[in-house]
């Protein structure tokens, strides 16, 4: 007798579906055809920059260890964090990327009697993890395609135990700036937990926006979650951490997996921190790329979603998909996403410049295919 091994599964994951990555440039070629060199790839989020040559440097070394396990606490990247956010660093939790940690976040604090609130068109992680471990998740309708804080603090009730925040916001770009999170944050109550993603924190300049980790001092129920996947350029070696108190930190640890994170991947981090040259060429290159695009949109007559991260949702109309595949024949890769609920956007990552002209010629070309432009 055949059996149906799905079934079998705990209730949370049977109604789950796979999390769809951006397409990868090989799997294109693939199905095209096309010749690998030719494709550009404008659909992760991924620094266009390339990596950091600190960063290329302290991998290349690290390889002759490859034969060991890595340093389970990764000492070295948390004392490099520590001094650059000064804090302890018994506060610090280190995952294989980010999303790692929002995991090990969720399965400690959350269970089948519990509710996790997040917001309408935000990661798709934050559902993707509560329902695993089958709790319920409320998703709160998003303001003007960002998150509606107030909204969100009325939504807490006794059974709350995780309120996810992401700041800015993927894929919708939106961001709050330091009065609003403070706000939100003297709402709630100090035995639910706030994550403050910042995963593309790096990205925002200006002191009118939010500092998750000064804001740990004042909020002892809050938490951090940075990568090095945008703007450090480490995408492909999957470092993230968390920033939270001790007791906190305390606590993921002990459900983190041991030698979660890999040798390179602690050594690469641990050195591009200290790159700061890096880090200034990849906010100049997304500011202007983002104007590019911006102004490309415009002159098209196309609405899209201002943003603060290092891509852009712009608006295409009911033939999305169309204009995404037609993209994909041209050898571009781009993200949509109407699995967030948004199936009239694409959602694009900011390239070199000559890669984003690309992208905006090959546009033109599709909408002019779809009969959406004239």
């Amino acid at each position: 007798m055949a059996i149906d091994y799905q079934s079998l599964a705990v209730r949370g994951v049977q109604a789950l579906s796979p999390y769809q990555p951006g397409k990868p440039i090989e799997e294109l070629a693939r199905e095209l055809g096309l010749n690998p060199a030719e494709i550009i790839k404008l659909a992760s989020n991924e620094n266009p920059l390339g990596p950091s040559e600190k960063a290329l440097s302290a991998a290349r070394q690290a390889l002759s260890e490859l034969c060991l396990y890595p340093d389970g606490n990764g000492f070295n990247l948390k004392q490099a964090l520590s001094r650059r956010l000064g804090v302890g660093l018994d506060r610090i939790t280190l995952g294989n990327g980010s999303n790692d940690v929002l995991e090990v976040i969720t399965r400690c604090f959350a269970d089948a009697d519990s509710e996790v609130i997040f917001s309408q068109y935000a990661f798709a992680i934050y559902p993707l993890v509560t329902r695993a471990i089958g709790a319920k998740g409320v998703s709160v309708p998003a303001r003007e395609w960002g998150h509606d804080l107030e909204a969100m603090a009325a939504a807490v009730t006794d059974r709350t135990r995780l309120v996810f925040v992401a700041n800015p916001n993927n894929p919708t770009g939106t961001v709050h700036k330091a009065d609003a999170i403070e706000a939100f944050l003297k709402k709630i109550p100090a035995e639910v937990l706030v994550v403050l993603d910042e995963a593309y924190c790096e990205y925002l300049t200006g002191n009118d926006y939010p500092d998750g980790v000064e804001l740990l001092s004042r909020f002892p129920n809050l938490l951090v979650c940075r990568t090095f996947s945008k703007a450090w350029g480490l995408a492909g070696l999957r470092v993230g951490y968390s920033v939270s108190s001790a007791a906190i930190a305390d606590t993921l640890n002990r459900v983190r997996q041991p030698f979660n994170v890999d040798t390179v991947a602690l050594s690469a981090a641990t050195a591009v921190l200290d790159d700061e040259d890096y880090l200034q060429r990849s906010r100049e290159v997304n500011s202007a790329g983002l104007r590019q695009l911006e102004q490309a949109f415009d002159r098209m007559g196309l609405s899209y979603i201002p943003s603060a991260g290092n891509f852009i949702a712009v608006e295409v109309g009911e033939q999305a998909m169309g204009v995404y595949q037609t993209l994909l024949a041209h050898g571009v890769i781009v993200r949509p996403i109407a699995g967030y609920g948004m199936p009239r956007h694409l959602r694009v990552s900011v390239g070199l410049p000559e890669e984003n002209e690309r992208f905006i010629d090959a546009l033109a070309q599709a909408l002019t295919s779809s009969g959406l432009s004239d």
